[in-house]
């Protein structure tokens, strides 16, 4: 590539950065890179979590919560989720953040909602975090970073996820549902916090990285 070439290409980056034309680089960043986007499109970035009947990607979406950064929505299977409410929520977003949402949220939504996802930026923080050291799921890492959930919630589990909706469809427990709406926005908040740090963490690491071949 000539200098020439790269000089159009960043004035290009440039202008698409102002005008927050974010599937530019959607298709211009690598998977692993996104994650620079984060802080540049703070104001359009939603954090995503589902809740399904079980781990398959044909397992039924029982819920999708999306948070925009100043409230949570959630669509609940019968009551609000439909493409057409996915659709207006997802269309105003530039970024999309989830955790394991490459491998499970984003292809079990595609499957049932086909072409509902936009193609924007998408950080599965899955991955950012294991380049930082933190493994396992979200919520041993949710605690190995003192991020606290309300104590109703706190050791609730996939499992109890499922147990929580079945009392709620087959029996009508309203509690069990309200409970099952409170874990998945205690998922999606917290989303936030580590996306933050997630940001921070390998903004730092990047400069050091450069600083320290400047030095050498």
């Amino acid at each position: 590539m000539t200098k020439q070439t790269m000089d159009d290409e960043l004035g290009t980056a440039e202008k698409m950065l102002d005008g927050f034309e974010t599937g530019y680089f959607a298709t211009r960043l690598k998977n692993r890179d996104q994650w620079r986007c984060l802080n540049d499109f703070s104001s359009r970035v939603v954090f995503l979590d589902i809740e399904t009947t079980g781990l398959s990607l044909r397992s039924p979406i029982t819920m999708i919560g999306i948070f925009d950064g100043t409230r949570v929505h959630s669509l609940i299977r019968g009551m609000g989720l439909t493409r057409s409410n996915l659709e207006a929520i997802l269309d105003k977003a530039g970024m999309i953040v989830t955790y394991n949402g490459a491998s499970f949220d984003l292809p079990v939504i595609e499957s049932q909602f086909p072409g509902v996802i936009p193609e924007i930026p998408h950080v599965d923080l899955r991955y950012p975090l294991r380049r930082l050291g933190y493994a396992g799921g979200l919520k041993r890492i949710e605690a190995d970073l003192d991020i606290e959930r309300d104590k109703r919630v706190a050791y609730m589990t996939g499992e109890n996820a499922v147990y929580l909706w079945r009392l709620w469809e087959k029996h009508g427990k309203r509690n069990a549902l309200d409970l099952l709406v409170e874990y998945n926005t205690e998922d999606c908040r917290n989303l936030k916090t580590l996306a933050e740090h997630v940001y921070k963490s390998l903004k730092r690491q990047t400069f050091d990285a450069v600083a320290g071949r400047w030095k050498g």
